[in-house]
């Protein structure tokens, strides 16, 4: 469809809803008692008979049309409401004057229709039209039936259309409802509480991440939008509820790819006397519960990858797979010049920076891409992790463990470090990053600091990304196709200020 063609169509639609009002027809109207939607109508008489049928009275049923056929006196439809569709069949002896009206519509339009049920040679149940609602004028006209929405960044962008033409859309949708339905059930199951904690905070804390900043004027307040609900949920652990969660809603100032979006949704739980390998098991079970509701199966299939679900999962020391990847055993106080030649040797080019940095990059760059089967790789360096229990068996480790499913990473968890002096003084190394401009260096917060001085129970806690989560179980490759209104560059516009269109 060229642009000129969509102009004619829109021109004509509008003068459709000029003669419509003329007639005195309302061409944006108001309720419609619907007593049947399409797809439960077609289970309800799925195998019935014609004499069934016409025993079964009236039907009303309300949606959008999506196809019209025109046989001179005869005229068949498909309505399509949030369940399905439902094909509709209009004579002009039964309809007068009516009959007109409802070959006048257009593909898009909103109508309520009231009939009788019958079966169509072909066996397609239908519905015999006898009184007609207009409810929606549709004044642009939907992509070319054969030719659909394609083009993916009008799909993010007019998400409208796509969940209107492209019927795999809607199912991934729905498919992602049930997941977060799926995973409210498992916790409460467990004795877990839902709770919400701000939005918007004095001190971004509980990630490594760049905030975005926001001003309160009746306060006179910078804020910003949270990056993780982390020490407000640590917070309520302190309080006495001792097992918390969270759906939440995250926001990051940092890149937009196929795998990150700027605003993006998070489950985050904390279990008080646990540590991380008790989330270990649980991870586990709550993967289980969920591919067995939701898909009926353990194994999976995501992009070219098929993942086995089935526990146990392989448990990978952060330092083994570092020693694996370099060849070299290292160890937390391994020689940064042993590492460095290492890396160099692996093609990897040792910046400025700590020691750290380098051990992250070689993670990122050497191990991450061969984590396709469900993998946690456990006992990260205290570096990493300024918020997480130092290990029982070695203080330059942490009690972390990151699960990688498909080489993307889909949870993140660690014992608690619930000793407010050691909180403290890991909160100062990162105030001085920060100081040393590392914008994404840990905040120092000091309420929380007191709260640990109240005293909080041994812990574990968990952050699961739920975006990533939908991509595994509808098997798709880009955060963006399981985001509704993903984060977009702005649209491009036409000579004369209109936005292109590609469809």
């Amino acid at each position: 469809m060229t642009p000129g063609d969509a102009s004619d169509l829109v021109r004509q639609r509008h003068e459709k809803l000029a003669a419509l009002r003329a007639q005195g027809v309302d061409p944006f109207g108001g309720r419609y008692p619907v007593t049947h939607w399409a797809a439960p109508l077609a289970a309800r008489f799925a195998g019935a008979a014609d004499e069934e049928l016409r025993g079964a009275g009236p039907v009303s049923v309300a949606g959008r049309i999506v196809a019209l056929r025109h046989h001179g006196k005869t005229c068949f439809a498909h309505l399509m409401d949030h369940t399905g569709r439902v094909q509709l069949y209009a004579r002009a002896d039964q309809l007068g004057d009516e009959y007109a009206r409802f070959t006048d519509l257009d593909v898009g339009d909103f109508v309520g229709v009231t009939g009788e049920l019958f079966r169509t040679r072909t066996g397609e149940l239908t519905v015999a039209v006898k009184g007609l609602a207009f409810l929606a004028k549709a004044l642009r006209p939907l992509p070319e039936k054969w030719h659909g929405l394609k083009d993916v960044e009008t799909r993010y962008r007019q998400r409208y259309v796509d969940l209107i033409v492209n019927p795999e859309t809607r199912e991934i949708f729905r498919l992602r409802s049930r997941l977060v339905g799926a995973l409210r059930t498992f916790l409460d199951a467990r004795g877990f509480l839902e709770v919400e904690t701000p939005m918007m905070q004095p001190i971004p804390g509980g990630a490594i991440a760049r905030p975005f900043r926001t001003h309160h004027n009746a306060l006179d307040l910078d804020l910003y939008l949270r990056i993780a609900p982390e020490l407000y949920l640590k917070r309520l652990v302190v309080g006495g509820l001792e097992r918390v969660y969270e759906i939440n809603r995250n926001f990051r100032n940092e890149g937009i790819s196929t795998q990150h979006n700027p605003e993006f949704t998070m489950l985050e739980f904390y279990q008080a006397y646990a540590d991380y390998g008790d989330l270990m098991e649980l991870t586990e079970a709550l993967f289980v519960e969920l591919a067995r509701s939701l898909r009926g199966t353990l194994r999976l299939t995501w992009g070219e990858h098929q993942i086995d679900l089935q526990p146990p999962w392989r448990r990978l020391r952060f330092f083994e797979g570092i020693s694996e990847a370099l060849g070299v055993t290292v160890t937390p106080t391994t020689d940064a010049a042993v590492v460095a030649r290492a890396a160099q040797a692996r093609g990897l080019a040792r910046g400025d920076g700590p020691l750290w940095k380098l051990w992250k990059e070689v993670f990122e760059t050497l191990i991450e891409p061969t984590l396709v089967q469900p993998t946690f790789v456990i006992d990260f360096p205290v570096e990493l992790s300024p918020l997480a229990r130092k290990s029982r068996v070695d203080p330059l480790l942490v009690e972390r463990f990151e699960l990688f499913i498909g080489r993307r990473e889909l949870a993140n968890a660690y014992s608690e470090l619930t000793d407010p002096v050691d909180q403290l003084a890991r909160f100062r190394e990162q105030a001085q990053l920060q100081a040393r401009g590392d914008d994404e260096a840990h905040w120092l917060d000091e309420d929380y600091v007191r709260a640990l001085e109240y005293g909080m129970p041994p812990a574990a806690g968990e952050g699961i990304g739920i975006d990533r989560l939908a991509m595994l179980f509808t098997d798709q490759p880009s955060i963006r196709e399981v985001i509704l209104f993903p984060q977009l560059r702005p649209e491009a516009r036409g000579p004369g200020g209109e936005a292109e269109s590609t469809s």
